[in-house]
């Protein structure tokens, strides 16, 4: 019976300090899956979070390796190799509501943002052939339910539920040297779909002792409808033997499959007011490699291009602690580890943070909780067949904060 009291504020700003460490994942990975709410012991439950990222990669020693499509500032002034400031802060929004119906069933339904990237080089830095702007959203709305049952000290839950998944974005980038009034050299990539998944999982609690460990599978989404255009209007192609015709805007499509992932969590009371907890997600990020982008009308003014990744899989390993001061307040703290998805080419190399978070109840039907995380992105090297370039140890810092009524 000691523990019982404890898991729900503990376990509470445990979460949300799990939404600010998760800012440093690999691949395109901002917030992830998460259906923590499921677990709220209350009849009814309702939650909006917000986690504001903002990471400082900078590159450094850029050489054009590729300058037959534009060197720095397209030739025209610019080429810094030294300080590039490529990464863009950003923020990711959370809202989830969940129900009890009897004892046994429990479902919640949710909107959230699990893929993102934004990096905006510029213009005026030695690879912008290889990258001006990329930004890429994305728009997931899932329903989840389970049902439990009593098994020996505890409970044992399975649990099931689907997601619909928009995700969209652009890149800008050189790609030609050719300039002149009305032409910057500068073609744009836009790209949109959508597409279905499912998660299934199982979980075993023992409320006695503030246990719960579960593990839940999120399927693959597949993106086979997505579509585009390309605008190459700021753009003069070059003719072979001399000379040069202007650039159109056309439309494109290709495919793309967002991860699968598997994820084990554990928490545990350990002594009156104190409970420990931490987390093994695997992340399928090496089936995105090279996504091929053709036109639906091919010709040789219509060239084909691509989106090279080249992904492996990523690996997130979390541990940490909680404590409850009193009533009203309790905390936690955290150490994340995160296995980077690029090994040569691109910058998402190992991340470590630090996360603390508390949270507040002023009321039995009201929770308050702020977190807040400082990472460490660590030092590498990218070889590309447009750009290559060093960088160094860097930050992420993340900010996050949520309300929860339940009742």
């Amino acid at each position: 019976m000691i523990y019982t009291k404890i898991k729900a504020t503990i376990t509470a700003a445990v979460a949300v300090l799990l939404t600010s460490t998760a800012a440093s994942a690999g691949g395109l990975e901002r917030g992830g899956y998460n259906i923590d709410l499921l677990f709220d012991p209350s009849t009814y439950a309702a939650e909006a979070a917000a986690t504001y990222v903002n990471p400082q990669r900078e590159l450094d020693n850029v050489v054009d390796v590729n300058p037959a499509n534009g060197i720095g500032s397209n030739g025209i002034g610019g080429g810094q190799t030294n300080g590039v400031g490529e990464t863009e802060s950003y923020w990711v929004p959370r809202i989830g509501i969940k129900a009890g119906f009897g004892d046994s069933v429990d479902c919640m339904a949710d909107y959230s943002q699990p893929w993102g990237a934004h990096t905006k080089p510029g213009a005026s830095w030695m690879g912008a052939n290889d990258n001006i702007e990329t930004k890429i959203e994305s728009d997931n709305y899932a329903a989840t339910c389970s049902y439990k049952w009593d098994v020996g000290k505890g409970q044992f839950r399975i649990i099931g539920g689907g997601f619909y998944q928009e995700v969209g974005g652009f890149k800008e980038r050189f790609v030609s040297p050719l300039v002149g009034p009305g032409f910057n050299g500068v073609g744009r990539l836009d790209l949109e779909g959508s597409g279905w998944g499912w998660r299934a999982g199982a979980a075993y609690e023992i409320p006695e002792y503030a246990f719960r460990t579960s593990l839940v599978y999120n399927s693959a989404v597949d993106l086979d409808n997505l579509e585009g255009t390309i605008d190459l209007t700021k753009v003069r192609l070059p003719i072979p033997g001399g000379g040069s015709f202007p650039g159109s805007k056309y439309d494109v499509s290709s495919f793309a499959s967002m991860p699968d992932s598997l994820e084990l969590k554990v928490q545990s009371g350990v002594a009156p007011g104190w409970l420990v907890f931490g987390s093994v997600k695997w992340t399928d990020w090496s089936q995105l490699q090279v996504i091929q982008v053709n036109a639906n009308q091919p010709s040789p003014t219509r060239p084909a291009t691509s989106l090279v990744l080249l992904y492996r899989d990523g690996w997130t390993v979390t541990g940490g602690v909680g404590h409850k001061f009193n009533d009203q307040w309790s905390g936690a703290a955290s150490l994340t580890w995160d296995r980077g998805t690029s090994h040569g080419y691109g910058n998402q190399t190992d991340s470590w943070t630090l996360g603390t978070g508390v949270s507040y109840s002023p009321t039995e039907n009201v929770e308050l909780k702020l977190a807040g995380a400082v990472g460490l992105l660590t030092s590498g090297s990218s070889v590309g067949e447009d750009v290559k370039y060093d960088f160094g140890n860097d930050i992420v810092t993340a900010i996050s904060t949520s309300l929860k009524v339940k009742f």
